[in-house]
């Protein structure tokens, strides 16, 4: 039997979400199935996005569990009427898993905000300064491997060029600004391509001085990407062995304010542009 493909991540997220409404009604598989008219089987492969699910299945399934959020329900029917594969699955088996969701997750969302403290933000990172990173991973990758990572973030980061740009707002903090990845030259080329972004209307960087001292969330680099409606937001934490995908409510409502704080904390965009050019004046 040939394997199944790979669930995408809005099939998963479909799952995820259905999953939470049977939970909340306080319903167990069996009993939900029972009323449903299905097996236990067939209900727990859905909840574990083996199985796709119907418009129609979705509809009854929110009915049954007495979810009156019409909006919500229908921006799980579009997500799960979606089944379409992106560029990103060229790289499946290449990269990790969690980077093809994250790719998935940023052509999709409906909006982007990010907050980096030692990095600038891989949405913005030229291919040298990219180049740089990655020769630092751990364990070593090898060049073809550096160079599929390369060719992945770009493809990424036409969510920011295509005719109908995600919006994007970042805070980088002067840390991440002032490291000379790569030496001088692509330093340079690095913060000058920031001031060429930040003239983009649908991209707003913001900076976080070093003079701001403590604020919320540093040492994380924060990616939240907002879906149709709220309760499909997505949080992704960078973590040594890769990214990780969080769409609890408590930590969506976390981050949320926690970007707002860090916001308010942070330069606003002309003088963040000041500041930027400032730092590459002196290198």
């Amino acid at each position: 039997m040939a394997d199944r493909p790979a669930p995408t991540a809005r099939r998963s997220r479909v799952a995820v979400e259905l999953r939470k409404l049977r939970e909340r009604a306080g319903m167990t598989t069996t009993e939900a199935a029972r009323q449903l008219g299905t097996s236990t089987g067939q209900l727990s492969n859905v909840e574990s996005a083996r199985f796709g699910v119907s418009a129609d299945r979705i509809r009854a399934m929110a009915c049954t569990y007495d979810c009156s959020d019409q909006e919500f329900v229908e921006a799980l029917v579009t997500l799960a009427g979606d089944r379409t594969r992106g560029w990103w699955e060229q790289y499946r088996g290449v990269l990790s898993a969690g980077l093809l969701d994250l790719a998935e997750l940023e052509h999709h969302a409906t909006g982007l905000r990010t907050a980096f403290t030692a990095h600038v933000p891989g949405l913005l990172q030229t291919n040298e300064h990219a180049r740089e990173i990655f020769r630092h991973v751990i364990p070593a990758p090898t060049p073809p491997e550096v160079e599929h990572r390369i060719s992945y973030r770009i493809k990424r980061q036409d969510v920011l060029y295509r005719a109908d740009p995600v919006p994007y707002r970042t805070v980088i903090h002067e840390a991440a600004l002032r490291m000379k990845v790569g030496g001088p030259e692509v330093a340079r080329a690095q913060l000058e391509h920031l001031l060429d972004m930040s003239e983009r209307e649908h991209v707003t960087i913001r900076v976080l001085p070093y003079d701001v001292g403590a604020f919320p969330g540093s040492g994380q680099s924060i990616n939240y990407a907002y879906g149709p409606v709220p309760r499909l937001d997505t949080l992704q934490l960078d973590q040594f062995h890769g990214p990780v995908l969080l769409d609890a409510e408590a930590h969506l409502d976390k981050y949320r304010r926690l970007l707002d704080v860090v916001e308010t904390m942070a330069l606003p965009p002309e003088k963040s542009r000041d500041f930027i050019h400032g730092i590459t004046r002196h290198l």
